[in-house]
């Protein structure tokens, strides 16, 4: 398709929220961590992060032998325990300026994220960037991503193209080729460059900035 001068390819930007915009994954390790025992799981070292950051969701819960049955229970409780301190939390360095930036030459910015829309509002409500975002959308399964993402398609009424899922899982990647959308995968979240490239996103981005390369040239 054929974007206006200065404006983005993909006029329509969805941005998942745990890693890719909030550097949650300390704290979220730390949640899990801490309420591990109570569902028999055992805790996750620091030195096991990097090996981890390969695997897609289902290696990840065989590698740290959790029950698919124990995940929702692990979801609330963690998304619970998280509200306690996701106003501290730092966003990824450089995303504040990008996402002002972006604003300006969209039509329209979202949020689709695991996490519990009331989490990310006290976030960006903490950091002052709730207002470049029309929307936060949730959904309470690890991997119910691509019936949203149709559904924000449809509602928007968005041609295949006009509309860019930004993740930094495997599984935001895979939801994104479920659902007909082009997807751009950052690397400063949980899943690795090699991981996120395999998977053959539309865009691999490795630091904030990259997003502007995006823009149609004036």
């Amino acid at each position: 398709m054929t974007a206006k001068p200065g404006l983005m390819i993909h006029q329509t930007l969805i941005f998942d929220f745990d890693g890719t915009i909030a550097d949650t994954l300390g704290e979220t390790r730390r949640i899990f961590n801490r309420i591990a025992a109570d569902y028999g799981i055992r805790q996750v070292e620091e030195h096991e992060m990097g090996e981890l950051r390969h695997l897609s969701l289902k290696q990840l819960l065989i590698r740290l032998d959790i029950p698919k049955r124990r995940v929702p229970a692990l979801i609330s409780r963690g998304t619970a325990l998280l509200r306690e301190s996701i106003e501290q939390l730092k966003m990824i360095d450089g995303m504040p300026e990008v996402i002002v930036e972006l604003r300006r030459h969209v039509s329209r910015l979202g949020i689709l994220t695991s996490n519990a829309p009331s989490n990310v509002e006290l976030f960006l409500q903490a950091h002052g960037l709730r207002e470049p975002f029309d929307f936060i959308s949730s959904t309470c399964k690890l991997t119910g991503k691509a019936k949203h993402l149709r559904a924000i398609r449809k509602t928007f009424s968005l041609r295949h193209g006009e509309m860019l899922y930004v993740g930094d899982e495997l599984r935001d990647v895979k939801a994104s080729h479920k659902a007909g959308i082009p997807v751009a995968a950052v690397t400063w979240g949980f899943n690795s460059r090699e991981s996120l490239a395999a998977e053959a996103p539309q865009y691999l981005i490795d630091r904030p900035a990259d997003f502007l390369s995006l823009l149609a040239p004036r």
